[in-house]
């Protein structure tokens, strides 16, 4: 009993030894530096220096948590996040206050936009076809007669141009690097097609079967030249103008074929004077007259597509609001 006694004294002054042991300093030797014999000594130690204090904080309090990069996600963003701030909200006021000038010039010049585009139009198109005395343009049956009202159609087809572009630079949105298309409906575009097609056709129709000797009296091509070759001329422009447009995205290509045959009503009842002074076979002035009929039907067609667009996009913008307040 008493040899038990004394080794178990025995193992626990070890185990004291041993714990003593690992908080003292450790000594290892590494491998002798090149060139030299000194061996370089490490130290490992378990515990802290007396001069080091026994917690340290390297996280901020509770009380620093709340104004620590309050307003940014990343360390790395700069700690006067307010300053930045202000100084964005300021130069953000300063861009909206100096884009605001230029936008309301812009807004008083597209109010004389809005009379000069009608004004062009009306000057090109309806004075001379109004007040010009056909009398001193028209000389007969002759190339000279052609050119000249070819020459008063292109007038108009000029005006017609600036028309266009003055009322696509109307309506195309103030920012310009908001990015803005209109295409209209493919069944528009066909139907639009076909009624200019059958407004193409049936002349050429009749002026073939003059020519084959089924419509009498003949009616030499000159005559049907003069009657409606400006009227086919135009057409054919009106066509070219409206692809380029729906290719281009143009918020005219609704008032397009307004212009156009509101104008082309005037080019046939300009021929059916013509017609008379020409002694036109009554089959041509029949023509001309189903002509008229035709286009006065495709413009009210017209005329309703712009009263139906102008009540859908009213009652777009009476739903955007209710949408608005209910998605909050």
């Amino acid at each position: 009993m008493a040899t038990l006694a004394h080794s178990t004294s025995f193992l626990s002054v070890g185990n004291l030894s041993l714990d003593r042991h690992k908080q003292l300093k450790l000594w290892k030797f590494q491998n002798p530096l090149p060139r030299t014999g000194i061996r370089r000594l490490s130290i490992c130690r378990s515990n802290l220096t007396p001069w080091e204090p026994a917690e340290v904080a390297y996280a901020p309090t509770s009380d620093a948590e709340g104004k620590f990069l309050q307003k940014t996600g990343n360390i790395f963003e700069a700690l006067n996040s307010n300053q930045t701030d202000e100084a964005t909200s300021e130069n953000s006021k300063e861009e909206t206050n100096s884009s605001h000038q230029p936008m309301l010039q812009l807004d008083y010049l597209r109010w004389s936009v809005w009379l000069l585009g009608p004004t062009i139009l009306l000057a090109t198109g309806i004075v001379p076809t109004l007040w010009l005395p056909v009398s001193s343009v028209f000389l007969g049956p002759n190339i000279a007669s052609l050119l000249s009202l070819t020459g008063l159609d292109c007038i108009f087809n000029l005006g017609a141009f600036l028309f266009l572009l003055l009322a696509d630079s109307c309506a195309r949105p103030k920012n310009p690097n908001h990015a803005f298309g209109s295409r209209p409906p493919v069944s528009y575009q066909f139907w639009n097609m076909v009624a200019n097609v059958m407004g193409f056709a049936v002349p050429l129709l009749m002026l073939f079967t003059s020519q084959k000797g089924f419509l009498l009296p003949f009616l030499p091509s000159i005559s049907f030249l003069v009657l409606l070759g400006p009227y086919l001329l135009l057409l054919s422009v009106q066509m070219l103008t409206e692809m380029l447009i729906w290719h281009w995205q143009s918020p005219v290509w609704l008032m397009t074929p307004v212009v156009y045959e509101a104008y082309r009503l005037l080019q046939l009842m300009r021929g059916l004077k013509l017609g008379a002074e020409l002694t036109a076979p009554a089959w041509m002035l029949h023509t001309i007259r189903g002509l008229v009929c035709w286009w006065v039907l495709v413009l009210g067609m017209q005329l309703m597509r712009v009263a139906w667009y102008a009540g859908v996009t009213a009652r777009k913008s009476q739903q955007e609001p209710s949408v608005l307040v209910d998605g909050n």
